[in-house]
């Protein structure tokens, strides 16, 4: 009873943390959620840490979907090609990554949590075509780029976002705030096909998942109100989260290749 409860507490508070950094940053929290359930609240199967941070992931981008739709920052028709072409790519990636063993994908994850920490001390240009809309020029780029970052989002159990936005961007050129918006049609499907297929395989720890979206709408909540008054330190917010997500892959690699 009491490992329960300490294992609940950890993961409420880690749910909280990553939905504050994710207020905070807004973008590149969700890579978190994985290594803090491995390392921090103690689950020892990675496939059930990545099906449960999955529905974490989805339900955040939920959320602020809703908050991008009522702002008309999602372009629905590239989104939803994307996100239907992504749907397919997440099933196959999520297929995968259950059948490899767990202490490799930890440390191919570190790998990609390198990749996510470099793409956030990168700039991102707001410049783009507002008026983009669904052709046939853009069609197939979209149904390509939303398979391949599907399938990454789905053998990692990840939000993918990182690669969303960008993706997005270079199927149709549409500006950041627009491919940000559009992103989390694609964010929310691809948490939940993950989620759904590591549930089948009874990969799912539901307690710690619903502590986990609890925890993470309120840290998101605070997140916000705190990127509000902390406006003019983006960039070093982002460059300080970027260390983080360094500190944190740089010791799952530690642990994971044994070079301790």
């Amino acid at each position: 009873m009491l490992l329960a409860l300490t294992q609940g507490t950890l993961g409420l508070a880690s749910g909280s943390l990553v939905g504050f950094s994710l207020g905070l940053v807004g973008g590149g929290g969700s890579i978190l959620a994985v290594p803090l359930l491995v390392y921090l609240v103690g689950v020892s199967d990675p496939h059930v840490a990545i099906g449960t941070s999955a529905i974490a992931v989805a339900v955040n981008a939920a959320v602020n979907l809703a908050n991008h739709a009522r702002a008309g920052n999602v372009k629905w028709r590239c989104a939803s090609v994307f996100a239907l072409a992504g749907v397919a790519g997440a099933f196959l990636g999520s297929t995968l990554g259950k059948i490899v063993e767990g202490q490799k994908l930890l440390a191919l994850f570190a790998i990609v949590m390198m990749v996510v920490g470099a793409l956030m001390l990168k700039g991102r240009s707001g410049v783009g075509e507002p008026s983009v809309r669904l052709n046939r020029e853009n069609l197939l780029k979209l149904l390509a780029l939303g398979l391949a970052t599907g399938a990454l989002s789905g053998f990692f159990g990840i939000g993918g976002g990182f690669l969303i936005v960008p993706a997005l961007i270079a199927a149709t050129g549409m500006p950041i705030l627009y491919a940000v918006g559009s992103s989390l049609v694609a964010v929310t499907a691809f948490g939940l096909t993950t989620a759904a297929n590591y549930a089948l395989s009874g990969l799912v720890d539901w307690y710690l998942a619903a502590l986990f979206v609890c925890g993470g709408v309120l840290g998101g909540l605070f997140g916000a109100r705190s990127a509000s008054s902390l406006a003019e330190r983006k960039g070093t917010l982002n460059t300080v989260f970027a260390a983080l997500i360094f500190a944190v892959a740089i010791y799952m690699l530690v642990r994971n290749l044994g070079l301790t």
